[in-house]
This record gives C-alpha cells, sequence and structure tokens, in this order.
C-alpha cells in the first residue's frame, strides 16, 4: 500500500505510519490505517482508511464491539470516528 501524500500529511510535519487496526475485545483485524504525525489516535479520519467503511458508526464485524462514532471534525472539516478508548489495538505495519 502506498501512503498518501497531501497537505493533511504535510501539516502534520510529514510523518506518516500505516498501522494495523484490530478490536481489543476479539483481535479481530478492522482495517489499516494511515496515522499522519505523532501522538495517540483520539479519532480516525475516512480518508486514511484503506478500506470501505461507511455509517454513522464504527463496529467489529466479529464482537459487534462499537469501535467509534462518525464526527465531522470541525478544526480541518473532515469526517472521522471519533474512537473510544480502549477499543482498539494497533500494530505498525510501514513506517515512513
Amino acid at each position: 500500500m502506498k501512503l498518501k501524500n497531501d497537505v493533511y500529511r504535510k501539516s502534520r510535519g510529514g510523518y506518516s505510519r500505516l498501522l494495523e487496526i484490530r478490536c481489543s475485545s476479539c483481535n479481530e483485524k478492522l482495517f489499516d490505517y494511515q496515522k499522519d504525525g505523532p501522538g495517540i489516535i483520539k479519532r480516525m479520519y475516512v480518508d486514511r482508511i484503506y478500506k470501505d467503511v461507511s455509517g454513522s458508526s464504527l463496529k467489529c464485524r466479529n464482537c459487534g464491539k462499537l469501535i467509534g462514532s462518525l464526527t465531522i471534525y470541525e478544526k480541518e472539516k473532515r469526517p472521522a470516528y471519533a474512537v473510544r478508548p480502549g477499543t482498539i489495538r494497533k500494530r505498525i505495519v510501514k513506517s515512513n
């Protein structure tokens, strides 16, 4: 997978990594996600998720646990899923 290189990546210092996102309850792989910049995952932007995800909430397809809710991040006017703390596990797949 090729990482997206756009204005959002550049505004966060140009540092990105590809993460494998899993459910913390059942360890089911949900999708791959491009995280730009340092820090924890508070929200996952829809355009950075490498899978077709739609709907007002993000749930594990295996156990049904609610991972996050769809919202608009006002600062950038971008759709994102607000992640509930402790609901995901992440592993770095590719770092750049």
